[in-house]
């Protein structure tokens, strides 16, 4: 079909100025119509003929009778290319702006949580613990520092640092709880080895560490892969435009014009030879593409999740506090089983006991009445939380929405650009076939790089694939790879985006105690955690709690589903 075409065409080029020839003058029509169409794309008029001339000149148009000069064909391939360029960046605009904005938007909110978590944990200890906990708040505030610095991409173990985090803090409580004597840094190394032995603050650190490391490894990778796929977007978008697809793309634009056809569009199926051979390597982006789709979808049903503020009972200040408290008291046997392994240390000298001290961490939190609800800033906040919070759950919907339109965009592209009616005729049998008005003959090829061989078209090298659109490729190749990673709740090597030729190898926090399970569609239901309260001091932690906001809420945003309930003390 395609070799008969071709031969149509050749003998319509080689007899058409043969034709063309008898009875010139009185044949030649005006070229009125093509000068209006040419000046209204802002090309000037001179050596624009009034009239048809010979077209033996023309290398891309049929060489006929012509309204069109060898000067005005160039402009035209010019105008072709340029118009062909701002087309796909006009196609693409939708879906490249939305990454942009998702991206902005989840992220401002993601810290937002995160700042007003630090806050919530500053205020509730400074009230509870006063002085002691402000000669001491550098601890919490490297904690949030460090949290911050992860989900920014900084190079950060997420399991180290939580673990330095609960060391640092048994170091200092050891000291305040046994202040009559005195401690070398070689012992507080010494009192931190007997620490998973021990278990001083007990099953806190493992359950809160599982639950942050799960919520940060998601919130971070879905955010870098709101951010790769608007970087590659953006260079997708940017086509590489080859002389064979500016001669086709010129051919079926404007060789209309040289014809004294201004106003007749391309056949459609005409239309989506040309632009599956232009786009030929942007196809072949798309299976790559609709794989990262599929994984940003399944960590976003993550990220949504079932959780509502209501049910969040369980802030990270009272978590953390809870654990401070179950170090007090067994304080006595913890330090009885130290001093037996690391040596009966040297008395301080300062006279002072361990009592009055330990006495201030006898505080217990209180539950607000309603008459007591904070009315202050740091109190309110939970109800501006309320209302983030439910525009991140419409936000996440609309995300999903998005990224599901994204779909198959770059294999659709030809089709897009291709609609009847908006850069194609309607009527196939009253269109531009390449070289007259007519109906279009030729099948159309399909989509993809190595289907453009006998693009009758477009001369398509499938042999030299487009390098940009390959690195592309593996960029999300690489993504998909992390999102699936962190569905999963385990991290993999990211590479620190601040900081150029290093990466952090950060680890999940989930070595051995987070289960993992196969990617695929799962139910994001996952069980109200803390449900079942064994003592009295707990339940009124949790009451407290309520009234605060704190870095539950940034779980209850990003916290992955766990698959069994663990509830604590």
């Amino acid at each position: 079909m395609c070799a008969m075409w071709r031969l149509q065409v050749a003998l319509w080029t080689l007899f058409s100025p043969l034709c063309a020839s008898f009875g010139a003058e009185s044949k030649a029509r005006s070229c009125g119509e093509v000068r209006q169409a040419y000046s209204s794309r802002g090309f000037s008029l001179d050596h624009v003929p009034h009239q048809e001339i010979s077209g033996e000149h023309l290398r891309v148009c049929p060489q006929g009778y012509t309204c069109c000069t060898s000067e005005m064909e160039d402009k035209l391939s010019q105008q072709s290319k340029l118009e062909f360029e701002n087309l796909v960046e006009e196609s693409s605009y939708n879906m490249r702006t939305t990454f942009v904005s998702r991206h902005k938007k989840f992220d401002e909110f993601f810290l937002e949580l995160l700042d007003n978590s630090e806050k919530s944990l500053n205020g509730m200890f400074t009230e509870t613990y006063g002085k002691l906990y402000k000669q001491n708040s550098e601890v919490f505030q490297d904690l949030f520092t460090e949290l911050k610095r992860y989900y920014t991409g900084g190079n950060v173990n997420l399991e180290e640092m939580l673990n330095d985090f609960w060391s640092k803090l048994l170091e200092r409580m050891f000291q305040l709880l046994n202040s009559q004597y005195h401690f070398t840094d070689d012992y507080l190394e010494c009192v931190s080895k007997y620490a998973d032995q021990l278990k001083p603050f007990g099953d806190v650190p493992r359950k809160l560490k599982a639950q942050v490391t799960r919520a940060f490894i998601a919130a971070r990778t879905f955010v870098q892969g709101l951010m790769v796929g608007r970087e590659v977007a953006n260079r997708v978008a940017k086509v590489n435009v080859f002389p064979a697809c500016i001669r086709a793309l010129t051919k079926m634009q404007y060789c209309p014009y040289c014809r004294g056809l201004p106003g007749l569009k391309p056949c459609h199926n005409y239309c989506h030879n040309v632009m599956k051979g232009c786009l030929a390597n942007q196809a072949d982006l798309d299976a790559e593409w609709n794989l990262f789709i599929d994984a940003m979808l399944l960590v976003a049903d993550r990220l949504e999740g079932p959780f509502n503020i209501e049910a969040v009972i369980e802030p990270i200040d009272v978590k953390i506090s809870e654990a401070i408290m179950i170090m007090q008291d067994n304080s006595m046997q913890v330090s009885a089983k130290v001093f037996q392994g690391c040596g009966q240390p040297k008395p301080s000298g300062m006279g002072r006991s361990s009592r009055g001290i330990s006495d201030k961490f006898s505080a217990r939190f209180r539950p607000y009445t309603p008459e007591e609800r904070p009315t202050t800033a740091a109190g309110t906040s939970l109800d501006r939380l309320r209302v983030v919070w439910r525009t991140m759950q419409h936000s996440m919907i609309d995300i999903k929405e998005k990224l599901r339109e994204s779909k198959r965009f770059w294999s659709n592209l030809p089709d897009d650009i291709c609609a009847k009616g908006k850069m194609t005729e309607s009527d196939d049998d009253q269109c531009w076939n390449s070289h007259t008005k007519g109906r279009y003959f030729p099948e159309v090829v399909k989509k993809g790089l190595t289907n453009q061989l006998n693009n009758p078209e477009v001369d398509v090298d499938i042999t030299r694939p487009d390098t940009l659109i390959r690195q592309q490729i593996m960029a999300l190749r690489v993504m998909t790879n992390k999102l699936r990673n962190a569905y999963n709740g385990n991290d993999i090597y990211f590479q620190d985006s601040s900081d150029e030729g290093s990466g952090s190898g950060s680890g999940s926090g989930c070595s051995g105690g987070c289960p993992t399970e196969p990617v695929g569609p799962v139910g994001t239901e996952a069980p109200v955690i803390g449900a079942d309260r064994s003592n009295e001091r707990a339940a009124s932690a949790g009451r407290a709690a309520s009234h605060r906001p704190s870095l539950a809420l940034l779980l209850a945003a990003s916290l992955l589903a766990l698959q069994t309930p663990t509830p604590w003390r």
